[in-house]
């Protein structure tokens, strides 16, 4: 590799990536200098590029049920303008995925080769993002994850640790199933997809094992040091939200013995790593 293009690195997942790729020749415009839904200002960046990774996405997924079209210029357009602009310089091309794609009604891991049918205009936007990727570029590299959390930014476990010490109780649903996947341990497998030079594939990017947000709560708890027997279950019934949420979100890994890359450790293994490295401190 000799110039990445990043787009998305000032998220979660793009910041962890920006990390991963430290001693590399990568440039990481911020949403300003380059607006996704721009396809000429994307092409102007991808120029000289040997790589180009697709981070950036529109994530909110309850808004998207409001803002439909917002979600699909960024989700479905931007991802086919930064394949275009992949395939026109030559470059191999990266974008991330999500476990929206899929229905959440199985009861088994999804295949990476499962059929798409999203529920949420959130879902749709990026299952039409997929497709719209593998038309612009002959061999994308698509990387689906779920259930993220890191330092950086909005997620599950820094809200729930803030939560933690300033509430009796916290509610959190039994019913909704999934992988709680460290931004850093998705940003690390990238990288090695990249070093191997994987030409194209579709990888499932989530660890090992599965819980429910319950369960996982009650981990955090714990590692802040409180009484996990303050986390209180409740049912998605009970939640009112406007994009319904998959009740199963467990993604199968197989494909990557195919490229002879191990899949991410069990959620628990990762999670402790994460604390370790200080994801739940500064909240």
């Amino acid at each position: 590799m000799k110039r990445i293009l990043l787009l998305g690195g000032s998220g979660m997942l793009g910041t962890e990536l920006r990390a991963a790729l430290a001693n590399r020749d990568v440039i990481a415009p911020s949403s300003s200098d380059v607006d996704l839904t721009d396809g000429a200002k994307v092409a102007a960046f991808a120029a000289g590029c040997d790589v180009v990774v697709n981070a950036a996405a529109y994530t909110d997924v309850d808004g998207a049920e409001a803002d439909e079209a917002g979600a699909f210029a960024v989700n479905r357009d931007g991802a086919r303008n930064a394949a275009t602009a992949a395939t026109a310089v030559g470059a191999r091309f990266v974008h991330i995925s999500t476990d929206y794609v899929f229905d959440g009604a199985a009861t088994a891991p999804y295949p990476e080769a499962a059929a798409l049918a999203p529920r949420s205009a959130y879902g749709r936007s990026k299952a039409e993002g997929e497709r719209a990727v593998a038309e612009a570029h002959a061999r994308p590299i698509i990387v689906r994850t779920a259930w993220l959390y890191g330092r950086s930014g909005r997620n599950f476990a820094r809200t729930i640790a803030s939560l933690a010490g300033r509430q009796p109780t916290v509610s959190v649903v039994t019913d909704q199933r999934g992988q709680p996947t460290w931004a850093r341990d998705v940003a690390a497998v990238i990288v090695r997809l990249l070093d191997a030079r994987v030409e194209g594939g579709t990888f499932h990017a989530t660890s090992s094992g599965e819980a429910s947000w319950f369960a996982f709560a009650r981990e955090i708890f714990r590692a802040v040091g409180e009484d996990p027997d303050r986390v209180v279950p409740t049912t998605t019934d009970g939640r009112s939200r406007a994009a319904p949420r998959p009740a199963y979100s467990v993604l199968g890994h197989d494909a990557w013995a195919t490229v002879g890359i191990a899949p991410l450790p069990d959620w628990r293994d990762s999670f402790a790593r994460a604390v370790r490295a200080g994801v739940l401190e500064n909240i």
